[in-house]
């Protein structure tokens, strides 16, 4: 499994993550088996939120990682209604609670609400210090407001910028990718397989992945995650409900696509004119 810095924070975590959203569902031991065995495959970056199912995403990260918590990158996020300064201390005391742990490794703003940006960010600075967080991002800010935030916090403290990116939502590459590789910020591509809209194997551009995929023994998932993946600043961080599905995303993070391959994927899923605003889910 590749390990890369992540962002500013200088810590090595896996390009390829669990996301947790909608994993909170009915089958808990399922979800529970999914997460250990991602661990065991090296899939250490763990994403969730104090939104998802109201806290029940992070409980549930909380009984996966325990007695391995050294393993885990855990990121979680704040929701904008609890950013302001105190806000931000209550939820993540309530997120390490749910998480049953001392400190997670990166903690986000999940996106842009009232409360001003120097506000939120003070907070985090003050967990910061404490050790509660070990670092701290945004998620869902565009180029103008990462160029806000960039002159608020300064050089070396935005650690993450999380997105949504797949292979037919490429927009945050005209602009938010560059930003982030200029700056030193991770940008992590959240739904990296899109919402149940994956390319099918019989179309031409599905067919084309599980071709380059299988030149290198691998999945046409696994082609679409190293795609996504061949910046160095950015990581994805694919759900799985499964243990099959766990064990098919990890082997996305061991395939490096030669130039000409990543040439035939953009062509067959062009970027697209940039167009204002951010896309989000």
């Amino acid at each position: 499994m590749q390990r890369r810095a992540f962002g500013s924070s200088s810590r090595l975590t896996s390009v390829v993550g669990q996301g947790t959203w909608n994993l909170d569902g009915a089958n808990r031991a399922a979800a529970l088996a999914t997460l250990r065995r991602g661990l065991d495959l090296g899939l250490a970056h763990i994403d969730t939120a104090e939104m998802y199912g109201s806290g029940a995403a992070e409980r549930l990260v909380g009984e996966a990682v325990a007695g391995r918590r050294d393993e885990a990158f855990i990121v979680s996020k704040v929701l904008p209604q609890n950013a302001s300064r105190a806000g931000v201390r209550s939820a993540c005391e309530r997120s390490l609670k749910n998480l049953n742990t001392d400190r997670i490794d990166c903690y986000l703003l999940h996106w842009r609400g009232g409360t001003p940006l120097s506000e939120t960010f003070a907070a985090f600075e003050d967990l910061l210090r404490t050790g509660k967080i070990l670092s701290w991002g945004v998620s869902n800010f565009d180029v103008s407001d990462l160029d806000e935030a960039f002159a608020i916090a300064g050089p070396g403290r935005i650690a993450c910028n999380q997105v949504l990116y797949h292979l037919k939502e490429r927009a945050i590459e005209h602009a938010v990718l560059p930003w982030c590789e200029a700056h030193g910020v991770a940008l992590t591509a959240y739904s990296p397989f899109g919402q149940q809209d994956f390319p099918k194997a019989a179309s031409p551009g599905g067919g084309m992945l599980a071709q380059i995929g299988a030149a290198h023994g691998a999945s046409a998932r696994q082609a679409a995650l190293a795609f996504l993946a061949r910046s160095p600043a950015t990581f994805v961080i694919p759900k799985a409900s499964s243990l099959a599905h766990v064990e098919d995303n990890a082997g996305g993070g061991d395939l490096v696509l030669s130039e000409a391959e990543c040439a035939t994927i953009d062509k067959a899923f062009p970027r697209g004119a940039r167009r204002g605003g951010l896309p989000m889910l």
